[in-house]
């Protein structure tokens, strides 16, 4: 993630913020972000000056100077961004705390943003050393999507990139997550209005054939106001103030499928806590009606169609699959969806969703001391 600050402070042909303001003289636009299994960096011009993109990108991809006092610089801002995002933030932090819990062995375990004791121990040569051997050809994929000729942009990429030498081997993530043997919990005591509770289970992602069916059952569980989540705690327990869940399917790794609720004023945690295994342990007793299942498929079928309107969407969707696992999944990705069936989605919540499989984060509210 600091690198990613570092990649917009100059190379030896770009000075700072030249990156940015050369894009946006022709009529571009350029972010990046960091996720815990890929950087990601992107710009979005017309059609005829997509070379001004190649020549940019390949340069940092060799030249990036990290100047000392730019780095400590910067190193400041992503340490107010820490502050900011998830030490002034009380759920920002039980979940933080949650998944260094959840995970004992994978690096999962670890913040993208990094601790605070390792944004202060970090230095300028550290991130060269990593630059040095993740920015690389052997390590990087190019997606372009919009309105090109291939036989001409192949001769273009080449040209820009070809001449980039291979990086060192990549060090591979060879650790993996042991099974759980019991439930995990954590208490975090913070600042706080009111109290959440948070339950996350271990699951595969878009690599394991299960995958469809858990993001099927995501959707009937844990998606929007009209999921069984948010429909019994919120509108008909009334015990919470907001419910639902989320699974990130696109990681190289297992992963967490999480559900959530925040505390009513007046209702005990306990019974928030109970409620959510409750709506779960449905799932393992009793079949999903036809139409509830349907309108799960519906929803994350139209959700994958409309959301490719968007070229930058598309980009980002060939970007992840291919950095995780493989861009032909794509292809496939609908169909898989569709032959999900009722008998499925009892399976996995069977398979999944068990006490031992379990990771709880709990918020307490503590007053502000004098």
């Amino acid at each position: 993630h600091l690198l990613e600050h570092m990649m917009f402070k100059g190379t030896k042909k770009n000075g700072p913020k030249t990156f940015s303001q050369t894009v946006k003289r022709n009529g571009g636009n350029d972010n990046a972000f960091t996720s815990k299994n890929y950087t990601a960096y992107f710009e979005t011009f017309a059609a005829d000056r997509i070379g001004i993109s190649l020549n940019l990108e390949s340069d940092r991809m060799q030249n990036l100077l990290i100047d000392p006092r730019e780095f400590l610089s910067e190193r400041d801002v992503v340490k107010e961004e820490r502050r900011m995002r998830y030490e002034d933030d009380p759920v920002s932090t039980m979940v933080e705390q949650m998944m260094a819990v959840a995970f004992s062995a994978h690096p999962y375990q670890w913040p993208v943003i990094g601790w605070m004791a390792d944004l202060n121990s970090i230095t300028r040569d550290d991130l060269d050393k990593h630059y040095r051997t993740y920015y690389a050809p052997n390590n990087a994929t190019i997606v372009v999507v919009g309105d090109f000729d291939t036989k001409k942009l192949l001769p273009q990429i080449e040209r820009f990139f070809g001449t980039i030498p291979r990086g060192p081997a990549v060090p591979m993530v060879s650790a993996v997550e042991p099974k759980h043997l019991g439930e995990r919990r954590v208490i975090v005591k913070k600042q706080a209005e009111l109290p959440a509770v948070f339950a996350g289970y271990n699951v595969p992602t878009l690599k394991h054939p299960d995958s469809y069916a858990l993001e099927v059952l995501q959707g009937i569980l844990s998606s929007g106001k009209s999921s069984r989540l948010y429909k019994a705690l919120v509108y008909e327990k009334q015990l919470a103030l907001y419910a639902g869940g989320d699974y990130d399917n696109i990681s190289a790794d297992p992963n967490l499928f999480y559900v959530y609720a925040g505390v009513m004023p007046g209702k005990k945690t306990e019974e928030v806590e109970r409620a959510l295994y409750g709506e779960i342990d449905k799932l393992k007793s009793e079949p999903v009606a036809d139409e509830e299942i349907q309108k799960a498929k519906n929803q994350i079928e139209a959700s994958f169609i409309m959301g490719q309107d968007s070229i930058f969407y598309q980009a980002m969707l060939l970007g992840q699959f291919e950095t995780v696992a493989d861009w032909k999944l794509l292809e496939k990705y609908v169909d898989s969806v569709r032959a999900v069936t009722r008998e499925d989605v009892m399976r996995v919540a069977k398979e999944y969703f068990s006490e031992d499989n379990r990771t709880v984060g709990i918020l307490v509210p503590v007053k502000e001391k004098n």
